[in-house]
């Protein structure tokens, strides 16, 4: 997955265009790699699936 899609994604989630996106077990290290770089970083939730799928949600309020 390239990084430019997985900011397209990120800032898609971060606006509300998306409400929730799905990331296969191959493609979660490169993408929580780009998801930690960023600022809002805590809003964002990661909800563990079957099969080592990661589904993330924005969240209005951050994580603690």
């Amino acid at each position: 997955m390239e990084k430019s899609l997985i900011q397209e994604i990120l800032n898609k989630l971060a606006s509300g265009e998306l409400n929730e996106y799905t990331v296969n077990k191959e493609d979660f290290l490169e993408f929580r790699t780009e998801l930690v770089k960023r600022q809002d970083f805590k809003h964002f939730r990661g909800i563990a699936q079957h099969g080592g799928k990661v589904t993330y949600q924005y969240m209005e309020k951050p994580r603690s």
